[in-house]
Parts: structure tokens; sequence; C-alpha cells
């Protein structure tokens, strides 16, 4: 399977003119990224795959529940928002590392074809949010049945 990277035209640019900047990787040339996620690091995991009749999204929301989740598709894009919320925790911890994130999270995704929208179906079962989205009439392959040509009595003579 071939994994998708978003293109950044800059990142070539930061990492020639800035390759120094900073020990964690954020170049001062993209100041905008001090708040943004990565490409690699995005909010949370995704598969995106077609078949003949759907488009079918897969995502790994830990720890978030369906209430807590919205998603809305505009023309050819899929929007997932939604919250995690921070577990009950000690007053002051001694944390070493802290990589479980809570707080609201968003992500679009580009969908390869046009869906129908209104016939989309969303489940969250055991952390995995699975949307099934109907491709619309228009998008689906239509086979086309070849026919031979029919033989006419001046076609046999010439």
């Amino acid at each position: 399977m071939t994994r998708i990277r978003l293109y950044d035209p800059f990142r070539e640019v930061a990492q020639r003119r800035y390759p120094f900047a900073s020990p964690f990787g954020l170049g001062f040339g993209r100041p905008w990224q001090l708040f943004a996620w990565e490409a690699d690091e995005s909010p949370f995991p995704v598969d995106l795959y077609e078949t003949d009749d759907e488009v079918v999204v897969k995502a790994s929301l830990p720890g978030v529940q369906p209430d807590e989740t919205e998603i809305s598709v505009t023309g050819r894009f899929l929007t997932i928002k939604g919250e995690r919320r921070e577990e009950d925790a000690e007053e002051q911890p001694n944390y070493f590392r802290q990589e479980r994130r809570s707080g609201a999270f968003q992500r679009v995704l580009r969908l390869p074809v046009r869906v129908d929208s209104e016939q989309a179906d969303a489940t969250l079962d055991e952390g995995v949010l699975t949307v099934r989205l109907p491709k619309a009439a228009d998008s689906r392959a239509k086979t086309i049945p070849v026919k031979a040509k029919a033989v006419t009595e001046s076609d046999e003579t010439s």
C-alpha cells in the first residue's frame, strides 16, 4: 500500500535555508507550523479506500465517544472533528513523557470521487471510526458492453 503524504512546498526550502534552526526540527522559515500538526503527526491515523460502490474511511479515535465526534461532507471534502477528554489526573503529575493528547481535533480529507452524503453511514466501534460514503451515481464506473458489428448482405458481397 502506498503512503500518501501532504505536499508542503516550503519543506525543502526551509530545510536547506535553516538546517540548524532548531534542535526539534521546527525551523523559523515556517512559523505557522509551530502550532500546526506536521504531515506525519496528524491528530489521528486514517485509512481511505474506494470500492466499486463506495468510499470508506477508517480512523483510529481511541477514547473518543460518538457524541464527541462530528462528521461533515462538503463537496469532495470530508471533515472529522472531535474532542478527547482528559482523564482525571493527579494534581501535579511528574511526567517524564506525555504523548497522549486531549482537547479538540480536526482533520479534513479530500475524497477521490464525488459521494452521496445523504446516504452516508458512520459507526464508532472500539475506538475505530468507520465512515461509508456511497459514490454519487455519476461517479460510479460504468461497464460498456462491446458488440460485434452486424453483418449485412452488402458486406458479404464485397
